[in-house]
C-alpha cells in the first residue's frame, strides 16, 4: 500500500477517535426519592449508578449527543405488584461545568419490559443535544431526575443526590466549526453560561399531590345554603343549630346553617380539609331526606382522575335528644379531575329516621374519601378536628327502627353509602402510593408507587 494510502487510513482512524464517544466511567451517588405525595410514604435513600456518555472531542458550533444510562436504580420494584410493559419513563438534568454552565434537559422513552415484583427496576436510556458554543473542556455530572409511571394514572417520584456528584463525562472543544458566542445552550432549552437556567428536563407527568388541602375561607356551598341561626320552630322555640322542624306541622323544607369543619385525614388523602359544610332536610313522612353539601375546592386532585373515580361520603352526627349517625353519600366526580387542581366534592345524601322525639341536632362527622380505578377502592378517612356546631336542629317524633334514641353507642340509618373505614373499623392503611393497581418508584422503598386498594388488611 503507498505512503499516501496509509496516511489516509490513519487520518480517517484518527477522526474517528476524535468523533467517538468519551470514555463512560460509572458514577455512583446517594440519592433521596420523594414518592408522590399521596403515597403517604416518607422519603426514601438510596444509591443511583450511571453512566453518561458523549462525544469526547468536538468543535464550537457542533450539536453532540448526550447518553444518560441508569446501571442501577436506587431500589427494585417492592414485592408488591407487576408493573406493565412500557409504563415507565425518565427525564433527568445534566449539570454543565467547565467552559458552560447552566443544565441539559435529559429524557427518555416509555419503554421498559414487564418489570416483576421484587425485581431489579429497569429504566430506558435518556437522551439530550448539546450545542457547543464556546471552546475548552466541559463536564458533565448527572443530578436530579424524576420517574413517572403512566399507569393507571400518572405519578412522579423525584429523586435528587444527597452529595456531591462525581463528573460523568468531558467534551474537549476546539475551536473550528463558528464563533465562540460565549456559552453553551441544549436543545432542552438548558442555559448559556450567562447563567439562567430552565427546568427543562425535570417535568412531571402530573403526579403531584396536594399535602395540606385547600381551605374553602368564605367560600359558599353549591346550590346556596340558608343561614338561619335562630330559626323558628313550629313549637314556638329558636334554635342554636339552624332550621327546625314543627313535628307535625306543614314546614317540609328545614335549611341548615353553613358550619366551618375542619378534617384531619389519613394516607394517601391531604394532611388537613378545611371547608364550610350544611346540611340541609327534608320532611318524607317520618323521616327526613338529608342533603350535605361543601364549600368549592375543598381539597387538590392528587392525580389525574378519570370520570367516576372519587366519591365522598359522609357520617352525619345525631345529637340532642337522639343519637347515632347517618351515612350521606355523594355521587362521582362527572368530570376528569386535573392534577393539582381544586375538587368540588358531589351533594351528598342519605336519610334520618327519628329514634327519639324532641329536638335533634345534626352536625358534620367524619368525611370518608373514596377513589375507585378499576380494582378495590382507595379509602381516605378524615377525621373531624376540635368541636364543630351543629348546622340543623330538628323537633323530631320517634320512629319505629329509627336512630338509637339517647343511648350511647352509634347506629347507621338510610344513605346506604360507603362504609365507614379506618382505624377505628380495623381498616389499617398500608404504604400506598399510587392506584388501585400500579406502581412504583425509586427509594429504599420506593419505585412504590403501591396500590391504593392495600389500605385494608
Amino acid at each position: 500500500m503507498s505512503a499516501a494510502g496509509v496516511a489516509l487510513m490513519l487520518g480517517g482512524a484518527g477522526i474517528l477517535l476524535a468523533a467517538g464517544p468519551a470514555m463512560a466511567a460509572e458514577v455512583s451517588y446517594r440519592t433521596e426519592c420523594i414518592p408522590p405525595s399521596i403515597s403517604g410514604l416518607p422519603p426514601v435513600q438510596g444509591t443511583t449508578k450511571v453512566q453518561i456518555t458523549a462525544p469526547a472531542e468536538a468543535k464550537v458550533g457542533d450539536e453532540v449527543d448526550v447518553v444518560w444510562k441508569t446501571v442501577e436504580a436506587a431500589s427494585k420494584n417492592p414485592d408488591i405488584l407487576d408493573l406493565d410493559k412500557d409504563t415507565v419513563k425518565p427525564t433527568g438534568v445534566i449539570k454543565l461545568g467547565g467552559a458552560a454552565s447552566g443544565t441539559l434537559a435529559m429524557e427518555g422513552p416509555r419503554q421498559n419490559p414487564p418489570i416483576p415484583k421484587n425485581s431489579p427496576m429497569v429504566l430506558p436510556d435518556m437522551k439530550g443535544k448539546l450545542k457547543l458554543d464556546k471552546a475548552g473542556e466541559i463536564t458533565l455530572t448527572p443530578d436530579k431526575y424524576t420517574i413517572n409511571v403512566s399507569k393507571p394514572m400518572s405519578t412522579d417520584t423525584k429523586c435528587s443526590p444527597k452529595e456531591t456528584v462525581a463528573v460523568g463525562a468531558t467534551i474537549k472543544v476546539t475551536a473550528g466549526g463558528g464563533s465562540s458566542s460565549g456559552g453553551t445552550t441544549t436543545s432542552g432549552g438548558t442555559t448559556t453560561s450567562g447563567g439562567t437556567t430552565t427546568s427543562g428536563g425535570t417535568t412531571s407527568g402530573g403526579g403531584t399531590t396536594a399535602s395540606g388541602g385547600t381551605t374553602s375561607g368564605g367560600t359558599t356551598t353549591s346550590g346556596g345554603t340558608t343561614s338561619s341561626t335562630g330559626g323558628t320552630t313550629a313549637s314556638g322555640g329558636s334554635t342554636a343549630g339552624g332550621s327546625s322542624s314543627g313535628g307535625g306541622g306543614g314546614q317540609t323544607d328545614f335549611p341548615g346553617k353553613e358550619v366551618a369543619v375542619s378534617f384531619a385525614c389519613q394516607a394517601p388523602g391531604p394532611a388537613s380539609i378545611t371547608s364550610k359544610v350544611t346540611i340541609n332536610a327534608k320532611k318524607n313522612g317520618g323521616s327526613y331526606d338529608l342533603t350535605v353539601k361543601t364549600a368549592k375546592g375543598v381539597m387538590n386532585s392528587p392525580a389525574a382522575l378519570p370520570k367516576g373515580a372519587l366519591k365522598p361520603s359522609m357520617a352525619v352526627k345525631i345529637g340532642g335528644a337522639d343519637s347515632g349517625t347517618v351515612t350521606v353519600t355523594g355521587a362521582a366526580n362527572p368530570e376528569p379531575l386535573e392534577a393539582g387542581k381544586p375538587v368540588d366534592l358531589t351533594d351528598m345524601t342519605g336519610t334520618y329516621k327519628p329514634g327519639a322525639s324532641g329536638k335533634a341536632t345534626l352536625s358534620p362527622g367524619k368525611l370518608t374519601i373514596s377513589v375507585t380505578l378499576g380494582g378495590s377502592p382507595i379509602v381516605i378517612p378524615c377525621e373531624v378536628k376540635g368541636s364543630v356546631q351543629a348546622s340543623l336542629t330538628l323537633d323530631t317524633e320517634k320512629q319505629a327502627g329509627g336512630a338509637v334514641g339517647g343511648g350511647s353507642s352509634t347506629t347507621t340509618s338510610g344513605g346506604g353509602g360507603l362504609a365507614e373505614t379506618g382505624a377505628e373499623d380495623g381498616g389499617a392503611l398500608r404504604a400506598l402510593a399510587l392506584v388501585a393497581g400500579t406502581v412504583i418508584l425509586l427509594g429504599g422503598a420506593v419505585f412504590t408507587f403501591t396500590p391504593w386498594a392495600r389500605l385494608r388488611r
